[in-house]
């Protein structure tokens, strides 16, 4: 069973930048496909970015061009870098390792 554990949030200005980190205990080699999906007070939650193994990366068209995830397999994590925040992208991001999900991390754009 692998078990997510998220880091990097916070606060941080429009415009700015921010890399959430993802280290997955257990048996990472056996997770094919991670992703970051965010959730936000009212509204649709998105995955907003996957990876597979072999680094393979997909997109929300709200992100594209923004963020980009990436995965050090001999670390055992997955990290979304974030640049030009928006406010929009204010919401609780979640990493998820196959079928497991972590607890989660605020993320928070606001001047």
């Amino acid at each position: 069973q692998v078990q997510p554990v998220e880091s990097g949030g916070g606060l941080v200005q429009p415009g700015g930048s921010l890399r959430l980190s993802c280290a997955a205990s257990g048996s990472f080699f056996s997770t094919d496909v991670m992703a970051w999906y965010r959730r936000a007070p009212g509204k649709q939650g998105e995955v907003v970015a996957r990876i597979t193994r072999g680094g393979s990366a997909g997109y929300a068209d709200s992100v594209k061009g923004r963020f980009t995830i990436s995965r050090d397999n001999a670390k055992n994590t997955v990290y979304l870098q974030m640049s030009s925040l928006k406010p929009e992208d204010t919401a609780v991001y979640y990493c998820i390792a196959g079928s497991s999900w972590g607890q989660g991390t605020q993320v928070t754009v606001s001047s």
